[in-house]
Formats: C-alpha cells, sequence, structure tokens
C-alpha cells in the first residue's frame, strides 16, 4: 500500500542527512530527479538505500559542474552516462537521461535525450520508471503508482521487447514479483517469459548468479521457484536440476537466509558442478561443497562425540549440514536440532597440542616419522574427545617412541 505522505517529507523526517546531501545536489543540478527503486520505495514507506538521480544534462556536463562545486565525482559508467557525486562518503548515482539505439540482450548502445518519458520507457517495470522531482513532484508515464497500491509488476510497454533488450530482466521479474506482487503474475509478462526464457542463456553466468542469490534469500522463495519453473526459466538457470521440495523442508525448519545454504538444498546434481558453471567465489564454492561432506554432527550426541568432528571440520560446514539432514528428515524433533546446534555455536575448537617440533625434541628423526608419530598421537586424542592436554599428549608421544625403539 502506497503511504499518503509526500516522499520527500518522508525523507526530510527520517533521513535528514541524506535529505540536505539531495538538496546540495539540487542546487547544482536543478533539472535532477530521483529516479528508479529510491521513488518507489519511498512511496510505499519503506527502507531505501540507494539515492539514484537522473539529468538532462550529459555526463560530462555534470561532472563539470560538480567539481566546480567542489564535489567528489566518479566517472563510474561514462558509455551509458552515469557518473557518481560522493558527499561524506555516501555515493549519489547521476545518469543521463538517454535511449537505447541497439541492443544485444546484453549490452546496449545509448544515446542521450533530454525526454523524461523517453528515458522511462527504456526501463524495465512500471514501478521503477518514476521519477521525483525536488518539489516532491512524481512523474509517473506509465501508472507504476497505481501499479504498486494494486502490487501489479508488469513491464513497461511491450513485454517481449522489454526482455529482448535485456534478458536479466525475466530473472528480475520474479524477484519483483516476490516482493512487490499480489496475486496472479501478469499475464502478458509470463507469456512473453515463457517464450523467451531460452534468452538466459545469452547472459553472463555472473549476472545469473547475482539475481538467483537475491532471488534465494528474498520473500516467498518457493512460490517464486515453482512459478520459473512452470515458466521454464528455471531448467536454464539450474539445468543440473533441483529439488525445490527440499529446500521447502529447509525453510520450514527456520534455516538462516544463506544464500549458498539454500542453493545447496535446491541444488540436485553435483555441487562443484553447478559452483564452476556459475563461477562462485573461491568461498562460496567451497562451502556449498562443504555442505554435501559425510560428516555430521546428529541429535544426542555429546560434547565428546561432537569435539572431533570439530576438531577436523569448519563449524559452519557442520552447522549447515545439520540444517541439510533436518530437512532430509522431516519429523524429527526440532528441540533437539536446536540444542545440537548450540552446542556446536558455544564449544571451542579442539586445538592438538603437539607438533612436529615436541617430537624432534624428544629425540626422533626428522621426516616420516615425525608424520607417523604425530599422527598416532593425535589419532589418540581425537578418540579421547579432544579432552586430552599438552602433558598427556606428550606421554603418549613417548609410549610411542619407547614402543618404536623396544621394536627396533
Amino acid at each position: 500500500m502506497i503511504v499518503t505522505e509526500p516522499p520527500l517529507a518522508r525523507l526530510r523526517r527520517d533521513m535528514p542527512d541524506v535529505m540536505a546531501q539531495l538538496d546540495m545536489l539540487w542546487t547544482i543540478l536543478p533539472d535532477a530527479r530521483l529516479v528508479g527503486g529510491a521513488v518507489r520505495d519511498l512511496l510505499l514507506g519503506g527502507r531505501v538505500t540507494d539515492m539514484d538521480l537522473a539529468s538532462p544534462h550529459a555526463p560530462e556536463s555534470v561532472m563539470e559542474r560538480l567539481r566546480h562545486a567542489g564535489i567528489r565525482v566518479v566517472p563510474t559508467g561514462l558509455s551509458h552516462g552515469t557518473v557518481t557525486a560522493v558527499l561524506e562518503g555516501r555515493p549519489f548515482e547521476i545518469t543521463t537521461l538517454r535511449r537505447d539505439e541497439e541492443t544485444d540482450g546484453r549490452h546496449a548502445t545509448v544515446a542521450w535525450t533530454h525526454d523524461w518519458r523517453e528515458d522511462a520507457a527504456r526501463r524495465d517495470f512500471t514501478i521503477n520508471a518514476m521519477s521525483c522531482d525536488r518539489t516532491g513532484r512524481v512523474h509517473d508515464y506509465f501508472s507504476g503508482q497505481a501499479d504498486l497500491a494494486a502490487g501489479r509488476v508488469r513491464f513497461v510497454g511491450d513485454a517481449r521487447l522489454r526482455i529482448t533488450e535485456d534478458a536479466l530482466r525475466i530473472l528480475r521479474f520474479f524477484r519483483f514479483q516476490a516482493r512487490y506482487g499480489r496475486g496472479a503474475a501478469d499475464g502478458e509478462a509470463i507469456a512473453a517469459i515463457t517464450a523467451l526464457s531460452g534468452l538466459i542463456e545469452r547472459l553472463s553466468v555472473e549476472r545469473i548468479w547475482l539475481e538467483l542469490k537475491r532471488i534465494l534469500i528474498g520473500p516467498r522463495v518457493v512460490e517464486t521457484l515453482e512459478r520459473m519453473r512452470a515458466c521454464g526459466v528455471l531448467a536454464h538457470v539450474l539445468p543440473e536440476g533441483c529439488d525445490i521440495v527440499r529446500l521447502a523442508r529447509l525453510l520450514a525448519c527456520d534455516a538462516p537466509a544463506d544464500a549458498v545454504l539454500r542453493l545447496a538444498a535446491l541444488v540436485a546434481g553435483d555441487t562443484r558442478a553447478v559452483a564452476r558453471r556459475l563461477k562462485l567465489s573461491r568461498a562460496d564454492s567451497t562451502a556449498l561443497a562443504q555442505t554435501r561432506g559425510a560428516v555430521v554432527p546428529m541429535p544426542g550426541m555429546d560434547a565428546g562425540m561432537v569435539a572431533p568432528m570439530l576438531a577436523d571440520h569448519d563449524r559452519r560446514d557442520l552447522v549447515w549440514r545439520t540444517w541439510l539432514c533436518q530437512a532430509d528428515a522431516p519429523g524429527a524433533p526440532d528441540p533437539a536440532w536446536t540444542t545440537l546446534r548450540t552446542m556446536l555455536e558455544r564449544m571451542e575448537k579442539p586445538v592438538f597440542p603437539l607438533t612436529g617440533r615436541d617430537l624432534v625434541a624428544a629425540g626422533c628423526a626428522p621426516g616420516v616419522s615425525v608424520g607417523r608419530v604425530l599422527g598416532q598421537v593425535r589419532q589418540w586424542w581425537l578418540e579421547g574427545g579432544c579432552t586430552a592436554g599438552r602433558a598427556a599428549c606428550l606421554g603418549q608421544m613417548h609410549a610411542i617412541l619407547q614402543h618404536d625403539r623396544h621394536n627396533l
């Protein structure tokens, strides 16, 4: 529901420092307007993060005016007309009004324009095509306010044309529908997406993962993924196969809203293959692969049983495995899993108290023998629940060395 309070009045009340900076920019660029998500979220009364503006002036002119006023400006995307003004560490992206001259579904060649409606017409959805000037007036060329109030996510103009301009809008549609839509999704949009779902394969996997990640941690995840599958989209995003039911069970367990954890539950195929294809970061790839580890703490285990696992594995990996195991075992008592995870989180990670230097100091010749004996002592330490201290481990080490010398 759109709030009745004027957008700038709310901004002036809730974020006076941001409003003061906007006023400064409007003094320099009086024709500029807030655009896109900032206007949408101000109208909804929600949290506003990105303060993006548009200007009818060419980017070089915008930069010159800002620098003349002593404001730091960064040419972040001159080929697309975007510069970033930085005020007290806060960035404000300012993009020159533009129209697409040519597009291949991934990249567009643009030309500058002074026509606000023409610029709005190239945006993805009506709820993202509004702008707000310095007086607080909202300029709405495609009934974005009505759609926002009704919970409708519609493409601006022809849905098929908007998608062919940039196929990423397919995934963006599902993300926005999940967050802002109510009731049935727009029929024209669904028909266009179903017909053009194959265009997703033209996108870089980095862009696909960025949108999928946002969908996975957003609202109505299962409903959204089911809708994506019905349109043929999910098969292009995750051709390795999906298990939406398993993800639904994970969500029902109230697991953390982590995109990689949710992806681990969703992927039915080889997680390493998914990580390679989507070009996940090294950290995310490792985390995704480790969720399939064989060592899993289970309810009923005590500290002595869990400690050896924690000594050999990352704490987060073990905790994530418990979430996935719980999702695979519906009906398991939630309190038992919660107790287990609480114990895991509170336990200090056991650290084996000996090193190779201790063996060398005891007269063991450097080389293979050091590793063998150290491994034997460590195995004894693990089997004892990692409770033996340094003195006890040294005693076990000397006992093994003495046994070895006796058998020579």
